[in-house]
């Protein structure tokens, strides 16, 4: 039986910090699945649209190789519905993650995760890289 990884986020302007979490993703399963927000719910959680729409995030996505499948997040907020479509036994986050109520972010416990025996694992966030950062450079640029 074939272990599958599910991780979720925006994606947003990809960039080589996300290609190194999906790299770290691939060394501990053999499929795995991006549970892709939706622009509409970026612009709920963010307060903003991101800038490549779900289209592009998702073609980007599916490059790289470390990706073998993008689903979108139809649950929103309430990310069980999409993991549960996935049935994965892992959930790979960025360790950026540890210090905020990731549980509370994703309205899921630990109990729920024992119940459908999947494991939470933090994987080293990529410094000095981010499309935050990125969104910074572009707009210092006259962008």
């Amino acid at each position: 039986m074939s272990k599958i990884l599910y991780t979720g986020g925006t994606f947003d302007l990809f960039h080589y910090g996300h290609v190194n979490f999906l790299r770290q993703c691939k060394m501990l399963a053999d499929k795995i699945v991006v549970s892709l927000n939706t622009d509409e719910f970026i612009y709920e959680y963010k307060k903003k649209n991101p800038i490549l729409s779900y289209d592009e995030r998702r073609k980007s996505l599916l490059g790289c190789r470390y990706v073998d499948d993008v689903v979108k997040n139809v649950g929103n907020e309430d990310s069980k519905i999409a993991i549960l479509n996935v049935k994965p036994q892992i959930i790979a986050i960025g360790d950026d993650w540890a210090k905020k109520d990731y549980f509370a972010q994703m309205q899921f416990t630990q109990s729920w995760l024992d119940e459908n025996e999947i494991c939470l694992v933090y994987l080293p966030y990529t410094q000095q890289i981010s499309s935050t950062d990125l969104r910074k450079r572009i707009k210092m640029d006259g962008g």
